[in-house]
């Protein structure tokens, strides 16, 4: 749902770079968890700060306490999330891990993150051999999402895999 990308003034403060359609909301997710989903978090206040959010998280009372979050990821119980309506909409925790395959069928490798640096989803893809890569997480590209079979059919664009 968001990660603590940051830390603000000396009482605290978190920086958060939030994953949500409703950022605001947030909050009412609590309690968030880590990635372990071992440590809980709650926010005691959020508010915007231009395209990054603040947060004042339950038991952190100073800026060395902020420093040892950075980088945390805050998530949600799957329980928790509202129902997708969309059917061309789904959870990054659902695309994680799945098989990619180019059209033929021909296993491609595995989708190992989904990332978004401001222009739209990526697929971080890991091939069979090789380093990942990224790929355009539109309809053009990724043509098929089979979520009960946990696979993907990416039509990569020319000269992108090598």
């Amino acid at each position: 749902m968001a990660e603590i990308v940051g830390v603000h003034g000396i009482k605290g403060l978190v920086k958060l770079k939030i994953f949500s359609d409703d950022p605001e909301g947030l909050a009412d997710y609590a309690p968030l968890c880590d990635s372990s989903g071992k440590t809980e978090f709650r926010l005691l206040s959020l508010q915007q700060h231009g395209n990054i959010w603040l947060a004042e998280v339950e038991g952190v009372k100073d800026r060395t306490a902020a420093e040892k979050l950075r980088g945390t990821k805050l998530c949600v119980a799957r329980a928790s999330l509202p129902k997708i309506r969309d059917e061309n909409t789904y959870y990054h925790a659902d695309l994680i891990g799945m098989a990619a395959h180019f059209p033929d069928g021909k296993p491609m490798g595995k989708v190992v993150n989904v990332a978004n640096f401001g222009a739209g989803d990526l697929l971080e893809v890991k091939p069979v051999k090789g380093a990942t890569f990224y790929v355009p997480f539109t309809s053009k590209i990724v043509t098929a999402v089979d979520i009960a079979q946990k696979k993907v059919t990416i039509d990569p664009p020319p000269g992108l895999i090598g």
